[in-house]
């Protein structure tokens, strides 16, 4: 994938988002970290207090079913990433970049797409379903280069 010059490299997962920028030109990219953010976000059993509660059924004398169990953990790394998209959005709607790449995991690719703007949409040059947040910046370099 060439990544223009000038272009902005998002690089994020369900916990952390790298706003990157290419100094360099099309065939030979030179990301720049613009912005980095990391947020705290513990196993869903170290955010529970207790186990799900049950419903009972009106009238008949029967237990009803237990409640679905809530994955908080995985509803932190939605909310980051409907985060990730408003920031893009503010960003777009300033014009800070003509062309934008997002580099995301599937799940958080997914999250993110639920959440564009019509302005980030018409600048989004291209997807790559990969984790690279734990990556250094050469890493995530050549796996652009290579997709």
């Amino acid at each position: 994938m060439q990544v223009p010059h000038d272009a902005v490299v998002v690089v994020a997962d369900g916990r952390k988002m790298l706003f990157l920028r290419n100094d360099g030109d099309a065939e030979h990219p030179n990301l720049i970290v613009e912005r980095k953010r990391e947020q705290d976000n513990p196993a869903d059993g170290d955010q529970k207090t207790d186990r799900p509660g049950r419903a009972a059924s009106s009238g008949t004398g029967t237990a009803g079913s237990a409640f679905s169990e809530v994955d908080f953990h995985q509803l932190e790394e939605d909310r980051f990433a409907a985060e990730t998209a408003e920031l893009l959005k503010k960003r777009a709607l300033r014009n800070d970049f003509e062309s934008l790449i997002i580099v995301a995991p599937p799940r958080t690719l997914g999250e993110l797409r639920k959440h564009y703007h019509k302005e980030v949409e018409q600048r989004l040059l291209g997807e790559l379903d990969k984790d690279l947040t734990g990556h250094p910046v050469d890493q995530i370099e050549k796996a652009l280069s290579a997709a």
